[in-house]
């Protein structure tokens, strides 16, 4: 089934690297975060975290206008840029979905 132009994303799971490579890691993620947010008008939110129970853990969250947008941030030079910086860490393991948004609604 094809999706929707206009139908919303989520990106959302966990990426887990040797302890010693994850705020390395992490440190990457929030330029390349600030970078998206600023230069894709197609990025609603774009967070990573560190899980604090979990010391190779990093928690991932994005928010898409569209997979259009996704797919065009994947060719961006602060992606290219991202990627080649954090060639030589190391991840472990990693559980990532892809959501197609159907509705939402706010939970005032």
């Amino acid at each position: 089934m094809a999706e929707d132009s206009a139908t919303e994303i989520i990106v959302a799971g966990w990426m887990d690297y040797e302890p010693a490579d994850r705020d390395t890691m992490l440190g990457h993620l929030v330029e390349v975060g600030k970078r998206t947010r600023e230069a894709e008008p197609g990025c609603l939110d774009y967070a990573m975290t560190a899980d604090p129970s979990d010391e190779r853990r990093i928690r991932v969250y994005e928010r898409w206008v569209s997979q259009q947008a996704l797919e065009e941030h994947f060719t961006t030079a602060h992606i290219k840029d991202f990627r080649a910086a954090t060639t030589g860490l190391t991840r472990v393991g990693v559980s990532m979905e892809i959501f197609s948004v159907a509705a939402a609604r706010s939970m005032r």
